[in-house]
């Protein structure tokens, strides 16, 4: 299975964002990914739907967008509109996560649920079928460029087979956090569909392009 590689914009240089997603976007990065913070739900703010509506025109690629905000319900309609291909949300902030999951569907947006690294991966065992992605998070939520925490390998795996062994193959396991050359292979090992990177793609070391084609060698090495 090919595995995706979804480009944080967390850690881009906002001065050339556009400019930066374009360089991504050449070098065949498959989705963009798009966090959001509030400042309450998570230790940190970024954007809102207006950034978003300014990245639309800017790719052709599908617009991964991460609400790590309180009452997510609220602003998801001016997300969808605002051109999110793709809006997952997490199992802590919706107690009423069913319906929160249909309200993101009925506009049209791909629906991806997502919990905090201490959070069981029973929590998500009902919404499964519900959804088109599941995201494990392998870092604590809020700032990029954290350490990737080792025990995510084994949520990976234990999601890949609960996946598996309820038909839902179609569902795309998405891993966040502390992801580059050096784990990237055992992450994609383990079963995840989709990797998001950030400051392995981001950075003064390399360009852009030699930091996805690093990336790349290491979950597709040549045979």
């Amino acid at each position: 299975m090919s595995i995706k590689i979804a480009p944080s914009i967390l850690s881009a240089d906002f001065a050339r964002l556009g400019e930066q997603m374009a360089e991504a976007e050449a070098a065949g990065a498959d989705w963009i990914h798009v966090d959001v913070m509030d400042g309450h739900f998570v230790p940190n703010l970024t954007i809102g739907p207006p950034v978003v509506r300014s990245l639309r025109p800017v790719t052709n690629l599908p617009l991964d967008v991460h609400l790590m905000i309180e009452s997510p319900e609220r602003l998801i309609p001016d997300f969808a509109r605002a051109g999110a291909d793709r809006l997952t949300i997490h199992v802590e902030a919706c107690p009423h996560l069913d319906r929160t999951i249909r309200q993101i569907r009925e506009l049209g947006v791909m629906a991806g649920v997502t919990l905090n690294p201490a959070t069981p991966l029973s929590a998500l065992e009902e919404i499964l079928p519900e959804v088109d992605l599941v995201l494990i998070l392998s870092v604590n939520p809020g700032f990029g460029g954290q350490e990737y925490l080792a025990h995510s390998t084994d949520r990976i795996g234990r999601l890949r087979r609960m996946l598996d062994s309820r038909g839902l193959e179609r569902v795309e396991l998405e891993v966040d956090g502390g992801i580059g050359p050096q784990n990237a292979a055992e992450v994609a090992a383990a079963g995840a569909t989709v990797l998001v990177v950030g400051s392995a793609v981001f950075n003064q070391e390399a360009s852009i392009a030699a930091n996805l084609t690093a990336l790349r060698e290491r979950v597709h090495p040549a045979s």
